[in-house]
C-alpha cells in the first residue's frame, strides 16, 4: 500500500493520499446505491463488531440488522469507482433506547448509526484515502456492476474467488432529502465516528426483492455465519445519490 500521510494544519482538514491533496469534506455529486437490508442473529453479528464500545441493538429477541449495499461513484473527490458494503447497524453503549420497537422505529427514521465490517472498492487511491482519513476497511478487489433492464446485478471477487453476487431491484420515482447519519470505525484501535449526509433521487423502497448468492470465500463464509442466503427484509435504491463525508471524530 502507499505511504499515507497524516492531515495538515489548518481550519479546513487536509490529508495527503498518493501525493494528492484530499480536502474535507469529500463530497459525492453522483452515484447509483442500492442496499439490503437482512434480519440476521444478533450474536453473529456481536462476534463481527469488534471493541467494547458499541452495541448491536435488537429489532426481535436475538435478533439484529445486517445491510449489504451496492454503490457505483460516478462523480466524487476521489475519482469513480465501485463499493460493496457489509455493514451492521449499531449504537453506542449506554446510550439507551427503546428496546425492539424503538430500534425499529430508529432504523425506520433513518437515525440508527452504522459500522461497517467490510468495505471493498475497486480503486487504490479511494482505498488509501478511507483507511487513512475515517478507518474504513476499505480493500481493492474485483466489483462488476451490470445494469439489467430492471436490476442491477453486483459481483464481488477477491483473490480470484468469487464472494457474492446481489442482485436489486431498480428503479423509483420518490426523492430523499438530504439527511445526516453517523458511522462508527476504528482508526490504530481508536473509536471514531463520522458524520455523513446523503440524499437522492430515483428512489425506491421494496419489501424483498434482494437476490444474494455466495461463492467460497471466508467473506462469504462470514455472511452464512450471519445465516445468509435469505430474504431480504427490505431493498432500496437510489439511480442519483449525493452526499458529504465530513472528518472523523474520536471518541
Amino acid at each position: 500500500m502507499t505511504a499515507m500521510a497524516a492531515p495538515k494544519a489548518g481550519n479546513t482538514p487536509t490529508f495527503t493520499i498518493q501525493g494528492r491533496e484530499v480536502r474535507l469534506p469529500v463530497r459525492v455529486r453522483d452515484a447509483s446505491s442500492g442496499a439490503a437490508t437482512f434480519v440476521v442473529p444478533a450474536a453473529a453479528a456481536r462476534r463481527l463488531v469488534p471493541g467494547d464500545v458499541l452495541e448491536v441493538p435488537e429489532v426481535l429477541p436475538g435478533r439484529a440488522l445486517c445491510s449489504i449495499a451496492a454503490i457505483e461513484y460516478r462523480d466524487n473527490d476521489l475519482g469513480e469507482y465501485n463499493e460493496v458494503s457489509i455493514a451492521f447497524f449499531v449504537r453506542e453503549k449506554g446510550s439507551g433506547g427503546v428496546p425492539y420497537l424503538g430500534t425499529v422505529m430508529d432504523f425506520v427514521r433513518g437515525r440508527v448509526a452504522t459500522y461497517i465490517h467490510r468495505l471493498p472498492v475497486t480503486g487504490s487511491f479511494t482505498r488509501d484515502a478511507g483507511c487513512t482519513i475515517w478507518g474504513f476497511p476499505k480493500t481493492v478487489e474485483t466489483i462488476e456492476m451490470k445494469k439489467e433492464e430492471s436490476r442491477t446485478v453486483c459481483k464481488l471477487v477477491s483473490d480470484g474467488s468469487h464472494v457474492l453476487t446481489l442482485s436489486l431491484p431498480r428503479g423509483g420515482t420518490r426523492e430523499l432529502p438530504d439527511s445526516t447519519m453517523v458511522t462508527y470505525s476504528f482508526i490504530d484501535g481508536v473509536p471514531h465516528k463520522t458524520a455523513f449526509s446523503s440524499g437522492g433521487r430515483g428512489v425506491g423502497f421494496r419489501l424483498g426483492g434482494a437476490e444474494i448468492a455466495l461463492g467460497q470465500h471466508p467473506i462469504a463464509d462470514e455472511l452464512r455465519s450471519l445465516g445468509l442466503p435469505k430474504r431480504a427484509v427490505m431493498t432500496m435504491w437510489m439511480e442519483h445519490m449525493h452526499g458529504c463525508f465530513e472528518a472523523a471524530e474520536a471518541f
